[in-house]
């Protein structure tokens, strides 16, 4: 019998490295997988030996070393295939550098139905879902109540997701005989397994109801538009998400979903925002930046008045304190003027001898 090279079986060089070795062998056992179409049981296994062999160092070199008909490889009768589990053992995966039981559960999930991994199925839950809506830059900041119209998947009014007719007793499930799953056989070269789901007659409960929910046929819930009212924070920012718990879609015997509302926040006429605080520009004129003035501003809260003081350059920031956006620990933001001086860009003869003198002054 011919030896076997494992590196042409998995299609790499000898100095491959070990990512380079699971790459191949992942491609390779998709391919020849024997649930699949068009696999092959016998290179499956030679992929599986070779991979086996190669990604631990200590085997790998010993193969180095020996080859196949080497002293730890048997003849080549089978590299990990033994007389278990229907020809497969898998404890020569454990330990294994590179490689864990995971790089096994894609390549059997088709069979598995969900993973290696898979036991008792999980509480059942309805799908999350999301919306979006927009407000005003005002409601963003001092926070806001809105309610909005939402067609999605809700609990049964008449049956209240029971799926019977009101008043209608529970009889046994005659899909699971009352036990709420169902058990099943499934063969592959690995052997025959038995693996257990829950009953979808029933959703796992054992029992249905004698008569059936009119408005729903017995599904528990049924598409419709209801009115949900959102409660966004104070300060939230463009593009945040308000998640609601509990309102995303219904499911008959399990947890609804939750709705998720991003939130898009319209654009100021005159404020910016920059964390806590909020920015303006504010035009004055040449002899407001040289006397000082005093100034009204319209801010979110109401009308306020500013000090301008005198010989102001134009650029400085002015703050008024406490008049930006609210925190969740009841402190708030502060709003930044920026002052800008309008030059004038035509002069009376009485505004340029003015000038002229303010020249002659020095200034």
């Amino acid at each position: 019998m011919a030896k076997k090279d494992y590196y042409e079986v998995l299609g790499v060089s000898k100095n491959s490295s070990k990512d380079e070795l699971k790459k191949a062998f992942h491609k390779l056992a998709h391919k020849y997988h024997p649930d699949k179409n068009k696999g092959d049981d016998k290179m499956f296994k030679e992929v599986n030996e070779a991979y086996q062999t190669l990604s631990d160092d200590q085997k790998r070199a010993q193969y180095d070393q020996f080859g196949a008909d080497g002293p730890s490889f048997g003849g080549g009768g089978g590299g990990g295939f033994q007389g278990n589990m229907g020809g497969f053992d898998f404890s020569g995966f454990q330990g294994q550098a590179g490689f864990d039981m995971g790089d096994l559960g894609d390549i059997f999930s088709d069979f598995f139905g969900g993973g290696m991994h898979g036991g008792s199925q999980a509480g059942r839950r309805g799908r999350d879902i999301s919306t979006e809506i927009t407000i005003s830059f005002a409601d963003a900041v001092f926070g806001i109540t809105k309610k909005i119209l939402l067609t999605k998947t809700s609990t049964c009014d008449t049956c209240h997701g029971s799926g019977g007719k009101p008043g209608s007793k529970q009889v046994t499930c005659s899909h699971c005989n009352g036990k709420g799953q169902i058990r099943e056989t499934k063969r592959s070269i690995l052997g025959t397994f038995a693996t257990t789901k829950m009953c979808d007659i029933c959703n796992g409960s054992g029992t249905v109801p004698a008569d059936m929910c009119v408005t729903c046929k017995g599904a528990g819930v049924k598409k419709k538009e209801e009115e949900i009212e959102i409660k966004i924070p104070a300060g939230i920012e463009p593009g945040e998400m308000v998640r609601m718990a509990g309102l995303g879609e219904a499911i008959k015997n399990g947890t609804a979903g939750d709705l998720y509302i991003k939130i898009n926040i319209t654009r100021h006429p005159v404020f910016t925002r920059e964390g806590l605080n909020l920015y303006m520009d504010l035009e004055i004129k040449l002899s407001e930046a040289i006397l000082g003035a005093e100034h009204p501003i319209e801010t979110l809260d109401g009308k306020v008045t500013m000090k301008i003081p005198e010989g102001i350059a134009s650029g400085t920031q002015l703050r008024i304190r406490e008049k930006g956006i609210p925190s969740n620990r009841g402190k708030r933001g502060d709003l930044i003027v920026k002052v800008i001086v309008k030059i004038p860009t035509k002069l009376s003869k009485k505004a340029k001898e003015a000038i002229e003198t303010l020249k002659e002054e020095g200034l």
